[in-house]
């Protein structure tokens, strides 16, 4: 039993790189082309001496705040502002465990917040960005693994502080014995992808050694899990849908699955009710929606969780239960959630891996389920760290679309690289004189994970990135 520790956070620093897409992606409101990838760098301070700590995520503008009023350089802004202002109330006193240092920081940058209040999801995302680093810098400290220090307790967490309802329940003892050794890859289509190669404008053919239209994903990744996306437009989203059934009939295997996401953009639940009974009668359209596993987020967030949403929820889950994601935005969500009627919830590390622990104790003591969603995790960070946490909770897919969207490992430095796939083989292979994530038969191989700290052996060139004073937002 590895022992818990008090700690302190001595220092927090943060650093910028730019990555860029290698194909435009459309979620929602917004299309991307570029976004830059924060790292925070924590050294804490335990019993045992000091450790170093990192975690990183994609600024995906657009997604934590859909606001029309606000540009993109305000959106990314608002992300590193977020950070830096949860590193600040996290850096305080010791405190007896990790997980009083979060709560702490949590409870002072989002729980104290009204319901209503559009910013919460923002805030989040701070103190879950912080809350990695300590984590990786507390396993570090005490030289085991993320696996190893939940089933040991190593962060002291405390169900019932949070939940009530989990005063009796253990997540060491929910947790598997072991943590996934692999996890099949449930692949996005976004709105924007184009499903065949022959519907490739040619001038929009880009040769770089990866796939581009779905058909190709399918052939050199042996996919047979999927995410469409919808637009909450039917005649838009019918013949597409239909579109995407044909690929996966002609090239998926007979078992393929696939979820969708409603991006807010179904003002009524009725509406997607109607879309997805109106798609079963299509021909090819009831093969189609047998093969549904559930559907993600359709109601804009200021709405999902309004008591007139139960209706539309009962007559859903008679065709596929309905998570929550964007309107996650706390720890009173998804006990709200659940009352309503929705079947599960969102598992991303921007969220908060905390947040997902417990949810866990949620959904084991009411029947609902956790799924794996990806707001396009790059590597090497914040895609194995999150890979950690899926790994860790035992599930059986997950949503990746990162390595789609941008070209592998680009966006670091080259020794960063070649230290990734050297310590993460599995993970990585060199190919077309870069790194890109190896994928076969459609699975994602994580038995390097599990070594000491949160899920990365690898060195992380820190000087390589920009320092956040030093950076500066340009249109791109």
């Amino acid at each position: 039993m590895v022992p818990s520790m008090r700690v302190r956070i001595l220092n927090t620093s943060f650093a910028v790189t730019d990555c860029h897409t290698r194909l435009p992606f459309r979620f929602g409101m917004n299309t991307m082309t570029w976004a830059p990838t924060l790292t925070a760098r924590v050294e804490l301070e335990g019993e045992g001496g000091k450790a170093i700590g990192h975690s990183a995520d994609l600024l995906v503008p657009k997604w934590f705040e859909k606001d029309p009023a606000k540009s993109l350089q305000q959106d990314v802004e608002g992300l590193m502002q977020s950070a830096t202002a949860a590193a600040r109330v996290a850096q305080t006193e010791r405190l007896e465990s990790v997980f009083e240092l979060w709560w702490r920081t949590y409870k002072e940058r989002v729980h104290g917040q009204p319901l209503d209040a559009s910013d919460r999801l923002l805030r989040g995302f701070g103190v879950a960005l912080v809350e990695r680093a300590v984590m990786d810098a507390a396993c570090r400290l005490a030289q085991v693994s993320f696996f190893d220090a939940l089933k040991q307790d190593l962060f002291r967490i405390q169900p019932a502080l949070v939940y009530p309802e989990l005063c009796d329940w253990s997540l060491a003892e929910s947790l598997p014995d072991q943590p996934r050794r692999t996890i099949a890859v449930r692949h996005t289509v976004g709105l924007l992808d184009d499903l065949r190669v022959s519907d490739i404008d040619p001038a929009q053919r880009i040769e770089d050694g990866l796939p581009q239209a779905l058909e190709e994903d399918i052939q050199a990744y042996g996919l047979q899990w999927f995410k469409l996306k919808l637009c909450g437009d039917r005649e838009v989203d019918l013949p597409r849908t239909l579109a995407f059934g044909e690929v996966l009939k002609e090239h998926a295997r007979p078992d393929a699955r696939f979820t969708v996401d409603g991006n807010e953009q179904f003002a009524d639940l009725d509406l997607l009710v109607t879309f997805l009974k109106d798609l079963a009668r299509q021909p090819g359209g009831s093969w189609l929606v047998e093969r549904l596993l559930y559907i993600e987020q359709p109601l804009p967030r200021a709405v999902s969780l309004d008591s007139a949403a139960k209706s539309g929820l009962a007559a859903l889950a008679e065709i596929a239960p309905v998570i929550l994601d964007e309107a996650d935005h706390g720890i009173e969500a998804f006990p709200r959630a659940l009352e309503l009627g929705y079947g599960g919830v969102s598992i991303k590390n921007c969220k908060g891996v905390f947040r997902a622990l417990l949810n866990r104790g949620l959904c084991e003591k009411r029947g609902a389920f956790q799924s794996g969603e990806d707001l396009t995790n790059l590597g090497v960070l914040a895609l194995q760290q999150d890979l950690c946490t899926m790994a860790a909770l035992g599930l059986g897919h997950v949503e990746r679309n990162g390595h789609h969207y941008f070209r592998g490992l680009d966006h670091l430095s080259r020794s960063e690289a070649n230290s990734a796939q050297e310590h993460h083989p599995g993970l990585w292979t060199q190919a077309d004189g870069g790194h890109r994530l190896k994928i076969e038969e459609g699975r994602l191989d994580l038995t390097s994970l599990p070594g000491v700290g949160f899920g990365y052996s690898n060195t992380i060139d820190w000087e390589s990135r920009t320092p956040l004073e030093d950076w500066t937002f340009q249109e791109r």
